[in-house]
């Protein structure tokens, strides 16, 4: 019996020589690499900017640190997601508004984002699932009417006027809309670099921003670098040169910089990253061709003026419920098919229905989930392999019904 996992990383002699290069040269925590690393994925999207941090998660909330959120804030974004898009704005004190999703869809409701702008909204938080970009015009529109409203609290914010618009791309790294690359849609974007994701660094992330005329990029970076150091004045590979030991710490902060051996990872990946993108192309061309056939929706990686970064393969089985989805995982595990459920909404987890959310105020959601399937998609994936998932699960689908 085949075994097939669900998302491993693709890693191959070069990034293994990079990071042993990194080891060798006397330097493995944040420095040139990582630094490197910023310029690059700053050109690759079209950002003004970009700082690499240890997650999406982090990316997530210093960029919410370094806009003034906090306390009687409030932070709109969609139940349909990880619990990293809602728990950062938890973390910095703000309130959490949470919208539904469009009907028959995995992005978030844009006429419940515009209901829900008031005073004290500040930022807005879509999710590029699947790595298939939001309509950012759409969110734009939306904010610039709300712009009446909006108090801003610091100069950054005086800058927007406007609620901000704060991107979870962690899936959508290389996708791109009407001709945008993500990390310039949005006025800030958040990367993730896990594992599990189609460029890895192991563990890490970004955040990138579009240029602003009445910000300086280097002032936000060097915020960025401030929140992810400590609060520190110098960074440790400042530090270490010769007579540069005196620093100061400006604010009591955090520590989730990226490291250099991370950085060499991602280096070599980003290098990859056209013909691993490919790969997964190819891969969804073949379970459309074979699926879509049984009357299968699944999230669509690429129209006219959309390409998907093809990070996830999600299906929904019309006609069926949680009951029968959940024997279809056990049945494909029992081929040796490993498949996963993105996502179970924020609203059934514990942590927020304990503070006070209601599955039933997000029926979109909801439906979106009882009957939603993900299949493996990755670039180590054989044509073979994709076509003996598909197989397997028409097969256990046509058995069910």
């Amino acid at each position: 019996m085949k075994t097939i996992p669900f998302s491993p990383p693709d890693i191959t002699e070069q990034e293994i020589d990079e990071v042993a290069d990194a080891l060798r040269s006397g330097w493995i925590t944040t420095g040139a690499r990582t630094k490197e690393f910023e310029k690059r994925i700053a050109t690759y999207t079209g950002a003004a900017g970009c700082a690499c941090l240890n997650s999406a998660t982090a990316a997530m909330e210093c960029i919410l640190r370094v806009l003034g959120v906090g306390p009687g804030d409030e932070v709109i974004t969609t139940a349909y997601t990880y619990t990293a898009t809602a728990s950062v704005t938890l973390h910095v004190g703000a309130k959490l508004v949470l919208v539904d999703c469009n009907k028959d869809s995995f992005e978030i409701n844009y006429d419940q984002v515009k209901d829900k702008i008031n005073e004290n909204t500040k930022v807005i938080m879509p999710v590029d699932i699947g790595g298939r970009m939001c309509d950012y015009e759409k969110l734009f529109n939306i904010v610039q009417q709300k712009a009446p409203l909006f108090h801003a609290n610091n100069e950054i914010q005086r800058a927007f006027n406007r609620p901000i618009i704060l991107a979870d791309s962690a899936h959508g790294f290389g996708a791109s809309r009407n001709g945008i690359m993500s990390g310039n849609a949005a006025d800030f974007t958040a990367f993730s670099f896990h594992a599990v994701k189609n460029l890895t660094t192991g563990e890490g992330g970004a955040a990138t921003w579009r240029q602003n005329t009445l910000l300086d990029n280097e002032s936000i970076y060097k915020q960025f670098m401030l929140q992810s150091l400590h609060g520190q004045s110098k960074d440790a590979f400042s530090k270490n040169q010769l007579g540069a030991w005196e620093y100061d710490i400006v604010s009591p902060a955090y520590k989730c910089n990226m490291t250099d051996i991370n950085a060499a990872i991602g280096l070599i990946q980003l290098k990859r990253y056209p013909d691993l993108l490919a790969i997964r192309k190819k891969i969804i061309e073949i379970y459309d061709n074979k699926l879509l056939p049984l009357g299968i929706e699944r999230l669509v990686h690429f129209e006219d003026d959309i390409v998907s970064s093809g990070h996830l393969y999600l299906l929904r089985i019309p006609g069926i419920e949680e009951d029968k989805r959940n024997v279809i995982i056990q049945r494909m595990a029992e081929k040796g098919i490993a498949t996963n459920v993105h996502y179970k909404p924020l609203p059934m987890m514990t942590a927020y229905k304990n503070i006070g959310f209601k599955m039933k105020d997000f029926p979109n959601a909801y439906n979106q989930y009882k009957n939603e399937i993900t299949l493996p998609l990755y670039s180590r994936l054989t044509e073979d392999e994709a076509e003996y998932i598909a197989d397997s699960i028409t097969e256990i689908i046509k058995e069910i019904r």
